[in-house]
């Protein structure tokens, strides 16, 4: 028996299933290891999805991580054409097939569209398979795709029969295969022409899907015969670096929550939080528009660059100048402040890129930059144009990894309603976030008003006092609560008439408890 298949026998006979990484950012995750070894998964999509991309990736990671050589199999591509693309990743299968790691076997159609003459049979290219698995010790195999096969010939019966010949000798030889096939709908049936039906052990879905105005990709691990993996689709987007999923359901918070303090660079919002934010946790700030919050934001990392700690700045409502602009009107330099390299302010429009891109570019350039602050102004100008449900993952993606790198987070988050009292839970971040601060206007005596309070403070004691909030050249100026005053968060408030008497016994009474 050759090395390759006595490998291939001591994998099948061992207890459970065993399985191979890919090494695509995400995919091991949602896989619980990666593809079971010795056997084929079938990788749906309509065009477009990303199936071809998988493929090629899974063979070249496998090449470049383990050393392990793959052959690919094209029914629809010429071998330069699968190549040239790679190359735009980063991937140079030219010189791996040079090298004897990798063999491209060219199965795709004649272009002078020659006739086929009796009985269908994949005899002969199964050999060649076979062949070049054994002459390569191949441990990887990439089909794409086996819809052109069936597009090829009319007797789609007999070709499922010989697909499924081909299966069965790849499971004989062990090695461990991605086979693509098209698909008519996003949601409807797994594949064309019945594929699935001998392809069945094992089965991932991916899909492109418009939603609102964005596109959306999402990947579904439909099953792994005899193993386990995660439900579900999640997004992924594609980077110069191929396919990165993000298995949302996958993170686990495992570090430590910090008690230490940190200022958010407004002594009186300090003292009305107990101190301090926490270090490590993630603030909103939620608000009607022009009611502060982007000054709170501009305070916040102005903090972290006096202490000599880098902070970022997202913005997907306002431009570069903009917020310079108003920044320096404040007292806030930050044009110093990205000359020192203290700071990296990077804008966009939230229409330029689905969330799944926003979210990796979010990630790659914290990777890079390394700041101890990030601040995201706005998310609800991300939400704008997408499902709820993309919003909430791609929200939860931004706060998980800022807590994977304890990094302290301050996003904000523009109600539509300009007076009066807003669900917060409406945003579907509430329950995200360990810091929320309301702001909102009020009307006092006919006068438009500002209030500031801290609506919720995960682990700490936190002032609720409803508080007058205003803007100077100095920045923030937070005052006293709004005394005698009740609906406040109505937006229309009511005089309360006190008794003076009453109310100078209440604060002596209060007075002798804390000498107490």
């Amino acid at each position: 028996m050759n090395q390759l298949s006595q490998e291939a026998n001591n994998g099948l006979n061992a207890v459970g299933v065993q399985k191979i990484r890919t090494m695509i950012e995400g995919f091991d995750d949602i896989s619980h290891g990666g593809l079971p070894v010795g056997r084929t998964t079938l990788v749906s999509g309509t065009s477009g999805t990303g199936k071809t991309l998988l493929a090629v990736q899974f063979l070249y990671n496998g090449i470049t991580y383990f050393d392990e050589p793959g052959v690919f199999v094209t029914f629809e591509e010429a071998p330069a054409d699968v190549i040239k693309n790679a190359f735009s990743f980063g991937w140079d299968l030219q010189k791996l097939v040079d090298e004897g790691k990798l063999f491209i076997l060219d199965a795709s159609p004649d272009p002078e569209g020659q006739d086929v003459v009796g009985n269908f049979d994949l005899s002969a290219l199964i050999e060649r398979i076979q062949y070049a698995i054994r002459k390569y010790k191949a441990k990887r195999v990439s089909i794409d795709s086996v819809t052109a096969v069936f597009q090829q010939y009319d007797a789609a019966s007999v070709v499922r029969r010989e697909i499924f010949r081909l299966v069965a000798r790849l499971k004989q030889v062990g090695a461990t295969t991605i086979m693509t096939t098209e698909r008519i709908d996003e949601y409807g049936s797994v594949a064309r022409f019945g594929v699935e039906e001998f392809v069945s052990d094992n089965v991932a879905i991916v899909r492109n899907v418009l939603e609102g105005e964005r596109r959306r990709r999402t990947i579904e691990i439909l099953k792994l015969r005899g193993t386990t993996h995660m439900k579900g689709e999640y997004p992924f987007t594609i980077t110069n670096y191929g396919i990165n999923i993000f298995p949302l359901g996958a993170m686990r918070l495992t570090q430590r929550s910090s008690n230490v303090r940190v200022s958010s660079g407004v002594k009186t919002l300090d003292e009305m939080c107990g101190g301090g934010f926490f270090k490590d946790s993630i603030i909103l700030a939620t608000g009607a528009t022009g009611t502060g919050k982007t000054l709170l934001v501009s305070k916040f990392l102005q903090e972290s660059c006096i202490r000599g700690e880098r902070s970022m700045l997202f913005a997907y409502e306002e431009s570069r100048a903009q917020l310079s602009r108003n920044a320096y009107s404040w007292g806030i330099d930050f044009e110093d402040l990205e000359q020192k390299g203290l700071l990296k302010i990077l804008c966009a429009y939230p229409e330029s890129a689905g969330l799944e891109d926003h979210l990796q570019i979010i990630k790659s350039e914290i990777a890079e930059f390394k700041p101890a602050r990030i601040a995201i102004d706005s998310l609800s100008a991300l939400a704008r144009g997408v499902s709820n449900n993309a919003f909430r993952q791609f929200v939860i993606g931004v706060t998980g990894f800022a807590k994977q790198e304890e990094i302290t987070g301050f996003f904000t988050n523009t109600t539509d309603q300009f007076m009066g009292s807003h669900s917060i839970t409406d945003s579907h971040i509430s329950t995200i976030t360990d810091t929320i601060l309301m702001l909102q206007y009020v009307e006092i005596r006919g006068e438009m008003s500002r209030a500031i309070n801290v609506f919720k403070m995960r682990g700490s004691w936190h002032d609720k006092g409803i508080r007058e909030y205003t803007i100077s050249e100095h920045g923030a100026d937070i005052k006293d609560s709004f005394r005698n005053f009740e609906r406040i968060i109505s937006g229309s408030p009511t005089r309360i008439s006190v008794d003076e008497k009453s109310e100078l016994s209440r604060i002596v009474r209060a007075v002798q408890r804390e000498e107490e």
